[in-house]
């Protein structure tokens, strides 16, 4: 089988960029990409994006942004799958080059979340539930974790607080990340003590959407220039999706279709959940991590809460998670997290993460969700 190496990676801070542009955002990410790729010139260009027809009035990114990055005549199209888009992206990419349609993918993730604040921000959302039984009863992506949680609360019986150890272990991390939205550790007594955003999920169980842009290209290893930074490789790639209405559901807190890629993209790679060094999970809320542990086998049901303790997440623990930060620090730039997630994994595992760096970190799991796991995408990543 064809092997897949992601030869360059590009990122920009996330963060409000309210001076910066969709396109420009974009435009940063490439660059960086296209110099750590050694000159490699894509020929196929997908771009992640989930909110950018709402928010920033503006369609047919695949085009706009070959065009502002001088790549007219190559292959360009949009990409979007809910908070998943990302995932769904690189999944396109990898597909083209081991499909043999593609020699070089340039996939590029942006969200431009600033170009509208307010209650239309808000509504924007919205989006990745179901318009016509969810939405028109003013269901969001939060509301819907919270329905989750208090579910989860009700089953198990978990310590409310022990959600905590999410956002502690992700603002942790994001200290040292130069990229993060927010670079401040998070003590249990501000977790405790925060307002709540939707009971019984409060502020700090709920990561912030930003604007964001990164970049990946990907190419056959044998058309890679050279180059001083050490392979990685993509081993394994899956993508699942799942009904989309919570109602829908014969269990909400299976999340099924995490489950599902997880196994699928493992079994590719020839390996075991439990043979990676580190889990870049999608941390949208404190309890889709805790159901995201669950779902890839790292705990039983209903205690994937039990992993957020005695630091068994943090950067030496057991199963380092969010190991930039996450979304619930780094930030969730929308359609543009997977590739976030993509990037900080090889920079893990080319041993370039600086104080951020899982000890011997040979291989890692990336997955993104759109929804609560409506649509879920899974890669392993391996250095070579």
């Amino acid at each position: 089988m064809t092997e897949v190496v992601i030869a360059g990676i590009g990122q920009v801070p996330v963060g409000e960029h309210y001076t910066a542009s969709l396109r420009g955002l974009a435009l940063d990410a490439i660059e960086l990409a296209l110099r750590d790729a050694g000159g490699l010139r894509p020929d196929t260009l997908y771009v992640a994006n989930m909110l950018a027809p709402v928010i920033s009035k503006q369609a047919h990114l695949g085009a706009l942004i070959a065009d502002f990055a001088g790549m007219l005549g190559i292959e360009a199209a949009t990409i979007e799958a809910g908070g998943a888009s990302g995932g769904a992206a690189l999944r396109m990419g990898y597909l083209a080059i081991t499909a043999g349609q593609a020699d070089a993918a340039l996939v590029v993730g942006v969200e431009k979340i600033t170009d509208q604040l307010g209650p239309g921000s808000e509504a924007s959302q919205m989006l990745s539930v179901d318009s016509d039984y969810e939405a028109v009863q003013g269901m969001t992506p939060v509301s819907q974790a919270a329905i989750l949680m208090r579910r989860y609360l009700h089953e198990h019986r978990p310590p409310r607080a022990a959600f905590g150890g999410f956002p502690r272990v992700a603002h942790a991390n994001a200290v040292s990340n130069p990229f993060a939205m927010y670079r401040s550790a998070l003590s249990a007594e501000a977790y405790d003590q925060a307002s709540i955003a939707s009971d019984p999920l409060n502020m700090f169980d709920v990561a912030p959407v930003a604007d964001g842009a990164a970049a990946v290209i990907l190419t056959r290893r044998e058309l890679l220039p050279e180059t001083s930074h050490p392979l990685v490789r993509i081993s394994g790639s899956s993508q699942v999706s799942g009904r989309l209405a919570l109602h829908d559901r014969e269990d909400i807190l299976d999340l099924e279709p995490a489950r599902l890629s997880v196994e699928r993209a493992c079994r590719q790679a020839g390996i075991r959940p439990g043979d990676v060094d580190l889990f870049e999970l999608y941390d949208s809320t404190s309890i889709i991590a805790a159901l995201s542990l669950e779902a890839a086998g790292f705990a039983p049901r209903g205690q994937g809460w039990r992993l957020a303790q005695d630091d068994q997440l943090g950067l030496n623990g057991l199963l380092p998670i969010a190991t930039f930060g996450g979304l619930k620090a780094r930030g969730n730039p929308g359609g543009a997290t997977g590739l976030y997630q993509a990037v900080e994994a090889v920079l893990q595992l080319r041993s370039e993460a600086g104080k951020n760096q899982v000890l011997n970190a040979g291989r890692a799991l990336i997955q993104c969700l759109g929804g609560p796991a409506a649509n879920a995408v899974t890669h392993v990543l391996e250095r070579i």
